[in-house]
């Protein structure tokens, strides 16, 4: 009697045992339960793989928690999931899921620095994006920079446009620190390559020279002849003469115009009224600015004026710029 009963138990446990095995392949195989454009979920920092499952079985995107935690036990993989946001597409299945989570690879945004904006611009524009995580809030310039550990330094210039890609969460200051350290590196990249005999004794003062440039035209193809026309002025001892400069100079008060009195004020940006370089940089120059600003064209010209379709006409001689000025800005 004993032993029909221990073998009833013996087929009764073997045949558990083969329906939990074959209830787990198809639990292994079988896509979660997800809407048709999949869904985006954040892991959080110190989320367990038991209350992981947990959740994905009470928002029914998941059959069984249980089976996810002995397949990520069996697969050694419940302590190497990562936290970030991840987007997870329909017809993902629960050894994907397992995968995406330990592969890291979480959803990128982004986030473009334009060429010309000045640091005040760029803060605006971090302060809007909705996926970073926002720690700048009142703080001052001065105090921004100490942050970043570049105290004493002058904002302005420092941070290289481009389009910057980062997961959710990320702070502004991570974010602002791979901009300065972007800048830093392509500066120094382009000022050991500089060409001979600039009027240019630093790195900074190059960056200086750069941001004007960007400022005075759109055209990249203009920039090294833009360049060009600076430092032939700069060695001369000639003023830069450069609006940019002087609207930089005027702040909040620049209504959108110049007049003849803006260029007569004495600040310490205006290039009509100071020879040299402005004190700091006026933009935050691109990667072709500074490579025109230590690249620049060769050539006898001196002068420039903006033309009606964007670009400049250069000039070699006083009298021949105030031809161009009169057929260009005067209309005569």
């Amino acid at each position: 009697m004993l032993h029909r009963l221990i073998g009833a138990i013996v087929i009764a446990v073997s045949f558990i045992a083969a329906w939990l095995m074959m209830d787990y392949r198809q639990f292994s195989d079988a896509p979660l339960n997800l809407p048709e454009e999949g869904v985006v979920y954040s892991l959080l920092p110190g989320t367990s793989l038991k209350g992981l499952a947990s959740e994905f079985e009470q928002k029914k995107w998941l059959s069984s928690a249980l089976y996810l935690r002995v397949m990520a036990r069996l697969d050694e993989n419940s302590a190497k999931i990562k936290a970030g946001e991840y987007r997870i597409p329909k017809g993902t299945t629960p050894r994907g899921l397992l995968a995406l989570f330990v592969s890291g690879k979480v959803t990128h945004y982004s986030m473009t620095i334009v060429e010309g904006w000045s640091f005040r611009q760029m803060l605006a524009a971090i302060q809007k994006n909705g996926e970073m995580k926002h720690t700048l809030e009142g703080l001052s310039d001065e105090e921004i920079m100490k942050r970043l550990g570049h105290e004493g330094e002058h904002p302005e210039g420092r941070f290289l446009p481009d389009t910057y890609h980062f997961s959710r969460g990320t702070t502004d200051m991570e974010f602002l620190k791979r901009a300065y350290n972007a800048m830093q590196q392509t500066l120094h990249r382009e000022w050991d390559g500089r060409e001979k005999n600039l009027p240019l004794k630093t790195p900074y003062e190059a960056l200086i020279l750069a941001s004007i440039i960007e400022k005075e035209t759109g055209l990249a193809s203009e920039r090294p002849e833009i360049a060009g026309v600076f430092v032939r002025r700069l060695n001369k001892g000639m003023k830069l003469q450069t609006d940019p400069t002087v609207i930089y100079g005027m702040g909040e008060s620049f209504d959108g115009n110049i007049r003849r009195r803006d260029l007569r004020q004495d600040t310490p940006y205006n290039t009509y009224v100071h020879k040299g370089l402005t004190p700091t940089p006026i933009s935050l120059p691109g990667a072709d600015a500074i490579k025109a600003a230590l690249h620049p064209a060769k050539g006898k010209s001196l002068y420039f004026v903006a033309t009606s379709d964007g670009g400049h006409k250069f000039s070699t001689t006083l009298s021949e710029h105030n031809a161009a000025v009169r057929k260009y800005q005067l209309k005569k």
